[in-house]
């Protein structure tokens, strides 16, 4: 990034750091993908907050982006069993916030399932979780009872633009590793399991390219949408499965269990929007596959008769070549910043919770004032 892009980034969150700042301050805890633009997000979180620790999501670590944001923070490995244990949870909260007003920021649900004892028995008091992401957002919303606020930014239509452009860059990763291998996209139907916001990105981006997309997806009403956008929409994924070779699979949570790997076709590539451990059971694949490496990126899983490949290891493509979706995430992270504040003044019930329009216009004004140039 330019010196003059790192200042006028600068100066847009400080704007919004004007707008959103409240007289309370509380401690926050902050999980991110450490990407190359994100220190000035970081900056910006730790203006509007005591920022006692950054948690950078262990597969979409940019090392001078971490150097960077590790001279205004506590950087901590995360990782899912961190807060899968509700003990070991508490005492690290409590190792790094004793007796605050805490905020926690998250990507991806981290803090779910410890999130009834941080809320009972934390020496502070968790004001609540901000949420990222759609597969986050599902993990708070399922729960029968949150125990506190959760503010999502998971469907607010801010982030509209980085889901499609994030559906793109997976295109984007996924082709590159297919050429790498000296292969193509055409001439492979392609299956995409999910037509949320990226698997409809997905989709449309790969049938612009001309290849044959069939989509899969568990709810009704989004394979009449499919079907309406001119998609064929498979009624037995198993079928679909086999036909296809390519499979990209966006649905955030499981979308191939250890039995469905069987029934991919010979040489067919599997590639995920998300972490593997999100997307895939490979636990659950059969001990007969041997995997090995082929080309960069791409594991070859074989036993007699049948063999497919796997891109990244089964996390997120499109971090391999940096995942960026331009200056529209800021769009994303200011309002994040908008739901500290409401979460700072210590007034919002339990449950989930949206932030007001007025804020996203606010928020988008800003932005078309700063990079609609």
């Amino acid at each position: 990034m330019e010196a003059f892009e790192r200042a006028r980034l600068d100066s847009y969150f400080a704007r919004l750091g004007t707008h959103f700042t409240t007289p309370e301050r509380p401690a926050s805890f902050l999980i991110t993908h450490l990407l190359p633009e994100r220190p000035a997000f970081v900056r910006a979180v730790a203006k509007q907050t005591d920022l006692r620790a950054v948690l950078p999501k262990p597969k979409s670590i940019h090392a001078p982006a971490k150097r960077e944001v590790e001279q205004v923070a506590q950087c901590d490995a995360l990782s899912r069993d961190l807060f899968e244990n509700a003990e070991v949870a508490l005492d690290y909260i409590e190792a790094r916030a004793a007796g605050a007003p805490l905020v926690l920021l998250d990507v991806g649900g981290y803090f779910a399932p410890a999130l009834d004892t941080l809320c009972d028995r934390f020496s502070g008091r968790i004001l609540g979780v901000v949420e990222d992401t759609e597969n986050g957002h599902k993990r708070y919303a399922e729960r029968d009872k949150l125990p506190c606020p959760v503010v999502s930014v998971a469907r607010s239509p801010l982030k509209d633009p980085e889901d499609f452009l994030v559906g793109q860059s997976v295109v984007f990763s996924t082709e590159a590793l297919m050429r790498g291998r000296g292969d193509i996209m055409h001439g492979r139907p392609a299956l995409v399991i999910g037509f949320g916001k990226l698997g409809s990105s997905i989709a449309r981006l790969l049938h612009a390219k001309g290849v044959q997309v069939t989509v899969y997806d568990i709810d009704p009403v989004r394979r009449t949408q499919a079907l309406s956008q001119g998609f064929t929409v498979a009624r037995d994924r198993e079928a679909a499965l086999t036909g296809a070779g390519l499979v990209l699979c966006a649905t955030g949570a499981v979308s191939l269990r250890g039995d469905d790997f069987p029934h991919l076709r010979n040489g067919a590539y599997v590639a995920t929007v998300t972490s593997s451990e999100d997307e895939l059971d490979l636990g659950g694949l059969p001990d007969v596959y041997t995997r090995s490496p082929d080309g960069d990126h791409v594991t070859r899983y074989q036993t007699t008769g049948h063999y497919f490949y796997l891109l990244n290891g089964g996390n997120a493509v499109n971090f391999l070549h940096g995942a960026s979706v331009g200056p529209f995430i800021y769009l994303v992270q200011a309002e994040i910043l908008a739901g500290v504040r409401m979460l700072a003044r210590g007034d919002l019930g339990s449950g989930m919770h949206d932030v007001d329009a007025k804020d996203r216009a606010f928020i988008a004004a800003t932005w078309l004032n700063y990079f609609n140039r």
